[in-house]
């Protein structure tokens, strides 16, 4: 049972920083699941994070979910998730009720602008601490490129309201860029000879 507790109390903590959303917890899960409690290592990590971004839902829950079905199953799953979804609730529910009130205040407006400029350097400190497991030789740097450029066209790029645009639109989809550069790496790996992609 002190497994499922430690699970919902390591979880909560991890929710408390919802700020940013999912991506701002990357950081704070990577702490707390590989460095302090070795619940998993830094390349499962980075496989839940990839899996969690191309399934539903948020990909810190995503993530809460994988490691505690790992640790405890479908139970453990369910611990962890609660925990951290309850402290995201909660504050939710504070800001919903109050924020109105407030939220024309100078200090309101300028605290939340600290606190994006603080998401952003947390995601940024979550890129490059997976890097270092993940963008590791010439294919999986390569990969890396051109997903990232997809990516930012997909963003920032506008493209015209037909069927090629449609088709880019599709390219740079989020699932579809995941789920190309998983089989690209398979197939790295195969022309290896099953080494290491």
């Amino acid at each position: 049972m002190n497994l499922y507790l430690d699970l919902f109390a390591t979880f909560a903590k991890v929710g408390v920083c919802t700020f940013g959303g999912g991506y701002a917890m990357l950081p704070i899960l990577q702490r707390e699941l590989v460095e302090k409690r070795n619940w998993a290592t830094e390349e499962e990590l980075s496989d839940y994070f990839a899996i969690g971004q191309c399934t539903p839902g948020i990909i810190a829950v995503n993530t809460a979910t994988f490691v505690g079905h790992k640790l405890r199953g479908a139970a453990g799953g369910v611990a962890a998730t609660l925990g951290l979804v309850f402290p995201c609730l909660v504050i939710i529910m504070l800001i919903a009720a109050f924020l109105q009130n407030f939220a024309d205040l100078p200090v309101v407006v300028h605290a939340f602008n600290g606190v994006r400029a603080c998401v952003c350097a947390l995601i940024l400190s979550s890129v490059l601490k997976l890097r270092k497991s993940t963008v590791v030789d010439k294919p999986t740097v390569a990969i890396f490129v051109v997903v990232l450029l997809l990516a930012v066209a997909g963003n920032f790029a506008s493209f015209p309201a037909n069927a090629l645009g449609s088709v880019l639109n599709f390219i740079c989809s989020p699932i579809v860029l995941v789920v190309a550069a998983g089989v690209t790496g398979l197939c790295v790996r195969a022309a290896k000879g099953g080494g290491k992609a």
